[in-house]
């Protein structure tokens, strides 16, 4: 099984590689996992997942320079189903459009804009930037082992407002609801970094490697 981590010049790419080789080797799983900038080994890739850190629009922009990138992407996440799972702005990206320093569009793959967290709690800073407390939202294979109360490490100053609930896996209270988890059929990302979380990060990513939608 090719598992591949694309490296479009923003992510904790070797915390996200060390982390999802962890989780495999732990587990038995059997896993080609590599960083990797070619459209070509997303297209053979079984599963891809896209980290992501920095402002919206840098990460979109890098995105797109990658030649064939986006098309790889369509064709091997839409076209033929692989396991997607993005990570802090990589699951930002899955959104229509990201609202930070302007509108930029995004991948257009969960309806929902990236806005600016606000708070009203003079307690609570932003970046929200730390441990927070999970509340699942709905049953997903990729949360199994998972449970309402446990801990994730978020670093972000903006958050994805989902235009369907539904798409809503799992939300954080941090003076009101922030996805936590956004997914819909055999996309997945997670606001939280998984290669951060301890042992609810590598359960996750065991999940997803495990994962058949």
């Amino acid at each position: 099984m090719k598992t591949v981590i694309i490296d479009y010049g923003s992510g904790n790419l070797r915390s996200a590689e060390k982390s999802v080789v962890r989780a495999a080797l732990d587990n038995g799983i059997k896993a080609d996992i590599s960083v990797t900038s070619s459209p070509d080994d997303v297209k053979s890739a079984d599963r891809i997942i896209l980290p992501g850190v920095g402002a919206y629009a840098d990460c979109m922009a890098g995105l797109s320079a990658l030649d064939g990138m986006r098309d790889a992407l369509e064709e091997s996440v839409h076209a033929e189903g692989k396991p997607f799972l993005g990570i802090c702005v990589g699951m930002q990206l899955l959104s229509t459009a990201g609202l930070e320093y302007g509108r930029t569009e995004g991948l257009g793959w969960i309806d929902g804009d990236v806005k600016e967290i606000k708070v009203n709690d003079p307690a609570l800073k932003v970046p929200h930037m730390g441990w927070n407390n999970l509340e699942l939202d709905s049953d997903h294979p990729v949360l199994d082992g998972i449970k309402s109360g446990e801990h994730a490490y978020f670093v972000h100053s903006y958050h994805f407002e989902a235009a369907d609930p539904n798409s809503v896996l799992a939300h954080v209270d941090y003076d009101g609801k922030i996805a936590a988890i956004v997914g819909r059929d055999n996309i997945l990302g997670t606001q939280f970094h998984p290669e951060k979380s301890q042992s609810v990060g590598l359960k996750l990513l065991e999940n997803f490697l495990k994962w058949t939608p």
